[in-house]
């Protein structure tokens, strides 16, 4: 019985279990089906990046106010973060990995860097 890689539909020789012609056909076969399963995640992945990246860009030291709309004209998503902080007076912090905000009154925004423990 004749066998087939599942990659590129060569004949296989050798082994009666060998399901790839060769090294480059099994990668591309799993590295496709990994894709497929982490689709989603990386597209997160890649929001969250670029709302951190934002933020970072517009934090030079410490902290500071900007209006919320300088963050959605370069493309922030406030749907997407990686945690939230609650502090002793009760306010949320949202955060992009390391880099955060507090929503304040009129559009407002502080934005700050998480201390390191």
């Amino acid at each position: 019985m004749e066998r087939f890689c599942l990659v590129c539909n060569s004949l296989l020789q050798g082994r009666t279990d060998k399901k790839f012609c060769d090294d480059q056909c099994r990668s591309n076969y799993h590295h496709r089906l990994k894709a497929e399963d982490y689709g989603f995640v990386n597209q997160v992945n890649q929001i969250l990046k670029k709302n951190r990246s934002i933020l970072k860009a517009a934090i030079p030291n410490g902290k500071i106010k900007v209006n919320r709309d300088k963050l959605l004209i370069k493309g922030f998503d406030f749907n997407f973060r990686t945690h939230t902080y609650l502090n002793k007076r009760g306010d949320t912090y949202f955060f992009c990995y390391e880099f955060g905000y507090l929503v304040l009154n009129n559009d407002e925004l502080l934005v700050v860097k998480q201390e390191e423990k």
